[in-house]
């Protein structure tokens, strides 16, 4: 996209993200209570997310009106992905997500074909195998609780990195990339200290530690697009360093802090609590913030590397 947003344009974009969030109609407590968090965390912008959340949660606003307000083909197609990106991101489609889905591509006036394969690619992304083949994670040699501490903080702070760094690319899928790749660490950390995971016990740590995975990518795209960085609105990956927008910073600081919280839990042999896991990712994410600073310049240079034709193997490899 080469044309700025308005202002209603950015309200519809992130009026139909809202809708997906919540289109399947089985969202948990927690995201509710995240996506609520996150409305009234940006209540301050030029958009005030919150009004769009409640008018979303009270019906108050057409699936058919928010797509009208979408003046260009870019904005439409955008919408659609990012509707798409919020309804992939915790597991496969449902059939009222696809309902959905299919409301806002005749909405949308989408082509069908081109529709169906942003559809399958999100698929891919974020269904990725999360137990790896031996050859591309090392079998667990460790027994459990123990590890090297120093390798797995590495291995944490590369991730945390390179999910800064997806959040700097003006690409939709980048975004949706970083719930797999949260994953995808926590299951390496939990096969060095001798525990093989599967996916349904790692979305129960998130759950847990209170991390909601819909939430984090509506999260980030509203970030994104009010920071001027989703859709290659306002110059996209030439900003100075110092302007990175904060969806960057909160993808370092969330997946920093999913990583250690998950290190603690599983070098204690899986016995905290998950009162216990929610106060040390809380802790951790505030160590993380403060840590930003320091890794801005990498995590600039990481995404200056970046190729989002290559998200598949970035998730996968």
């Amino acid at each position: 996209m080469t044309t700025t947003l308005t202002k209603p344009e950015q309200g519809s974009l992130l009026t139909i993200a809202i809708m997906g969030a919540f289109a399947d109609g089985a969202k948990s407590d927690l995201e509710r209570t995240e996506i609520k968090r996150i409305s009234e965390s940006l209540r301050e912008a030029d958009l005030n997310l919150s009004a769009l959340y409640q008018q979303v949660l009270l019906r108050q606003v057409r699936l058919a009106d928010a797509a009208a307000a979408l003046a260009s083909p870019e904005a439409r197609q955008l919408a659609y992905e990012m509707a798409v990106c919020v309804c992939e991101a915790d597991d496969t489609l449902n059939d009222a997500e696809k309902a959905f889905l299919a409301d806002l591509r005749r909405e949308l006036g989408l082509d069908e074909a081109a529709a169906a394969k942003f559809e399958q690619e999100a698929e891919a992304l974020a269904q990725p195998p999360v137990i790896a083949s031996a050859s591309a994670v090392p079998p667990a040699v460790n027994p459990p609780g123990r590890a090297d501490q120093n390798e797995v903080d590495r291995l944490i702070l590369n991730y945390s990195i390179l999910n800064g760094g997806l959040e700097l690319l003006p690409d939709s899928l980048a975004t949706m990339a970083i719930i797999p790749l949260q994953m995808k660490m926590v299951f390496r950390i939990g096969k060095h200290y001798g525990y093989d995971l599967d996916r349904g016990h790692i979305v129960e740590l998130l759950g847990a530690a209170g991390v909601g995975m819909t939430s984090q990518v509506v999260e980030g795209f509203a970030r994104k697009l009010l920071g001027g960085l989703l859709g290659k609105v306002g110059g996209g990956l030439g900003r100075r360093v110092g302007d990175q927008v904060a969806s960057s910073a909160m993808s370092f600081a969330s997946t920093y802090a999913l990583g250690q919280m998950a290190q603690r839990y599983y070098a204690g042999g899986r016995q905290l609590s998950a009162v216990q896991m929610r106060q040390l990712f809380s802790s951790f994410t505030q160590q993380a913030q403060s840590l930003h600073s320091r890794y801005a310049g990498e995590i600039q240079n990481r995404a200056s590397t970046l190729n989002p034709a290559k998200l598949l193997d970035i998730v996968h490899g």
